[in-house]
């Protein structure tokens, strides 16, 4: 292995770039049009433009980042996580091309990303297991059969993918359908195939992960184990290491058993095995335990572990990948507790609303025990048609209440403006009771809708928020010029050349001043992020209530539903789905 291609973006891009290059391994980065002066481009000893604005253009293009590697003579493939990473088919295009592909091989990936393949094997090493269908149902009808029968609440979940994508839980039978519509039309968006099976959902479960590395020699380890039960509409937030006031026995139950899992599945790299922990109910039959699914990848928390395992996972992925044996330290007792807090472009007042825009400051904190994995810098942008992501914030101490401590002082120090972000969340959640948990196991009251059902009341609006959504994505115009006598595609940025005179106003991005802004006018229907029309949920004319669902947006992974801001008669704008919007853009009046 001598050069690394990225087939990703952002934080993880930078993440692989590093460790590939202690390894003293070449780089090469593949980007998007608005990641065009992005850190990871910056970074990689060679660039290759991937000429595209959206995530089906360009990071998912698989025919594009092969031919990026063969014209660069890349020799391996690193994935990171999201995008491709766990997509069977591009693993086998990347061996049948002769590269090395840094990940489990695609016949682990196809068994382990069907989530009724993954739970029949995990039930073959005898995992815990909540009730489920014993494959994809064919449609609502079928969640109300099984919800007779398993009592509710319930969850319709993607048979392929994961991350929470394509995932719905019902609480009430009346949401059924909705729930279901919308939980297949994510999958189908997200992973291509809209199959979803239904489980009994764990009401207010922990959520504990084990994360697991595992050579071609038939090595298996167990890392160590995470808690990653802050998180809002099923995206992680806040994850620690290890996983604290865990009850007796049930650390010893998911080490083995996900040890197991994979082993029975051959599984070769780096992944990571979830579970749901719940109490039992009244009838003491629900598992204290669930087997929840198997990431076939590098997961967006990795840093815990490997600050308090002292191993590196990407360089263990890129070790394994050359065929070479595990190389782990041999006491497996975790090294003090780490916390990390997803640095997301959101405002947690509003939804944890994504809001793309301009980074206008980025200051991290310094000190002991800080580390950060970040993909911006200051002055760059959060594109929609990406993640919210900007970083990584982990935090060690020799203990919780160290790490906890701080973690104050490095989220108090630190400063992102020009766009809403997560921190003020943090800060606050540093200081709830149930997270700080002072008295021990007993206070530990975080669950993975905690969130939702009792901590969203005491956030406030951002006060970056007006600035983001006057932000319009930077487009790139591309022309055919001759150079040298040779035909070459030239992109430049629209911002740069209307500057430089060279493209009028409003073209190719427009200015902020042809952008609505919710509220401007009474009864204007506004996109608060900029993203892409899904669908109309009422007809063009429809007499409409104040709150009704108008239309749904998909922006940077997630659905937005836009309702009525008062009582009237609907008039659309003259907008498709699948068109792309701009945050603040007009989708219609009601009058």
């Amino acid at each position: 292995m001598r050069r690394l291609l990225i087939a990703n973006r952002g934080e993880i891009a930078v993440r692989i770039i590093r460790a590939a290059a202690e390894q003293g391994l070449e780089t090469v980065a593949v980007h998007a049009d608005q990641d065009a002066d992005s850190l990871a481009v910056a970074l990689a000893d060679v660039a290759v433009p991937l000429a595209g604005t959206t995530a089906a253009e360009t990071y998912l293009d698989q025919q594009k980042i092969l031919e990026a590697a063969q014209s660069t003579g890349a020799d391996a493939v690193h994935p990171g996580y999201g995008f491709l990473s766990e997509n069977a088919d591009f693993a086998r295009a990347v061996t049948a091309a002769g590269l090395i592909w840094i990940g489990p091989s695609p016949e682990t990936i196809e068994r382990l990303g069907d989530k009724v393949a993954a739970r029949e094997l995990a039930a073959s090493v005898d995992a815990p297991l909540a009730p489920g269908t014993d494959g994809p149902v064919s449609g609502p009808q079928a969640v109300r059969d099984f919800a007779a029968e398993h009592g509710l609440p319930v969850v319709i979940k993607a048979a392929h993918g994961g991350g929470g994508r394509g995932m719905r839980v019902v609480r009430d039978l009346d949401a059924v359908e909705e729930a279901w519509a919308s939980a297949v039309r994510e999958a189908e968006g997200a992973f291509g195939r809209g199959e979803c099976f239904v489980e009994r959902f764990l009401d207010r479960p922990r959520h504990v992960e084990a994360q697991v590395i595992a050579d071609a020699h038939g090595h298996v380890a167990v890392v160590g184990l995470r808690d990653c039960s802050l998180q809002r509409r099923g995206q992680k937030l806040v994850e620690e290491a290890p996983a604290p006031f865990l009850p007796a026995g049930v650390e010893e139950r998911i080490r083995a058993s996900a040890a197991a899992i994979c082993a029975a599945a051959g599984y070769v790299s780096a992944g990571t095995v979830e579970y749901l922990l719940s109490d039992a109910d009244d009838a003491g039959s629900q598992p204290l335990v669930s087997f929840l699914e198997v990431n076939t990848r590098l997961q967006v928390e990795h840093p815990v572990t490997e600050e308090t395992s002292g191993v590196d996972l990407v360089v263990e992925q890129l070790r394994v990948a050359a065929g070479e044996p595990l190389n782990l330290p041999e006491d497996s007792a975790p090294r003090g507790h780490a916390i990390e807090f997803r640095l997301n472009a959101e405002d947690p007042a509003l939804g944890f609303l994504p809001t793309p825009g301009l980074v206008e400051r980025f200051d991290p904190p310094t000190g002991p025990g800080v580390r950060l994995d970040a993909g911006v810098r200051g002055g760059d942008e959060i594109p929609a048609a990406f993640d919210s992501m900007i970083g990584k914030l982990i935090i060690t101490g020799p203990d919780r209440e160290t790490a906890l401590r701080r973690a104050r002082l490095a989220l108090a120090e630190m400063r992102i403006e020009g766009v809403p972000s997560v921190l003020p969340f943090y800060r606050a959640v540093l200081e709830a009771p149930a997270f700080r948990a002072a008295d021990g196991a007993g206070g530990f009251a975080v669950h993975t809708r905690w969130i939702e059902e009792e901590f969203d009341a005491e956030l406030a609006e951002s006060e970056h928020l007006a600035a983001a959504l006057r932000h319009r994505e930077q487009q790139m115009l591309r022309s055919t010029v001759e150079l040298d006598g040779r035909t070459v595609e030239l992109g430049l940025p629209a911002a740069l050349l209307r500057r430089l005179g060279g493209a009028p106003a409003g073209e190719a991005g427009g200015s902020a001043a042809d952008v609505d802004r919710p509220g401007a006018e009474d009864g204007a229907v506004t996109t608060p992020v900029g993203g892409s029309l899904v669908r109309w949920a009422a007809e063009d004319g429809a007499v409409v209530a104040a709150g009704d669902a108008l239309a749904v947006v998909e922006a940077m992974k997630m659905e937005q539903t836009v309702t009525a801001p008062q009582a009237g008669t609907l008039e659309r704008a003259a907008l498709e789905p699948g068109e792309m919007l701009a945050a603040g853009q007009r989708l219609g009046t009601v009058r």
